[in-house]
This record gives structure tokens, C-alpha cells and sequence, in this order.
């Protein structure tokens, strides 16, 4: 069932405690816990405590939920000191979702991966 926490999903495990994370944030709604394969020098996953396969899905069940997750990559971000500033390339950050495993996802429960610490380049790929 949508937003049931599934027993073969390991983020559900994450936030459940049975597997662990290096948490970096945690609201009612949400976990954010480090990348265990960063690709960049911060690079965190804020995911949503109910599980849903991808984000179009978590959007169209939860809209609340969607924005909670969008707010906690913005809270992420300014305790990760990577929002943009004056200072110069290098700042800001990238919020991703990855949808379908053509484009990247392994684990399906929606997820936002927080980027920054360095340059990006666009287009992304």
C-alpha cells in the first residue's frame, strides 16, 4: 500500500533504525542522512518517512510531504553552508531526483539528493 513502509525497501529500513545512516537532519516527516557514495563533497538524501516508489508519486499521493522534503533540502543545505552566496563559483547547491533506473535510481523510495561543495555543470550527465 502507498506510504507503507515495505520490508525489502532500504530506505524504510533507514528509517526504521534496522539499518544505519549517518542522519543528518530529522523531522517528522523526513530523514536526511549522508550519500554512502557521495559524488560531491556534500551530498546528502532527504527522504520521506512514508514510502513512495519515486517522486511524481510522492507528489501526486502527498503534495504536504513533497514540499516537506523540498523545505528540509533547503534546511540541509544552509546547515551544509553550501547556499549561494557572493562569494564566488563554487557556491550553491543542487537538489536531484532521480525517477526510473534510466535515470539513475537504484533505490526506489522517493528521494532528493542534496549536491554541492564544488562546480556543476549544465547540463547535468
Amino acid at each position: 500500500m502507498a506510504g507503507e513502509p515495505q520490508a525489502d525497501c532500504l530506505f524504510c529500513k533507514i528509517v526504521a533504525g534496522e539499518v544505519p545512516a549517518t542522519v543528518v537532519r530529522e523531522s517528522q516527516t523526513t530523514v536526511a542522512f549522508r550519500d554512502i557514495n557521495p559524488q560531491a563533497p556534500t551530498h546528502v538524501l532527504v527522504i520521506p518517512k512514508a514510502h513512495y516508489p519515486d517522486a511524481a508519486s510522492l507528489a501526486a499521493a502527498e503534495p504536504q510531504l513533497a514540499v516537506d522534503l523540498l523545505l528540509e533540502a533547503g534546511e540541509v543545505a544552509a546547515e551544509e553552508n553550501i547556499v549561494a552566496d557572493d562569494a564566488g563559483p563554487g557556491t550553491g547547491y543542487r537538489v536531484v531526483f532521480n525517477t526510473g533506473s534510466g535515470a539513475g535510481q537504484t533505490v526506489f523510495h522517493a528521494h532528493a539528493h542534496v549536491l554541492g561543495g564544488r562546480g556543476f555543470n549544465w547540463p547535468p550527465g
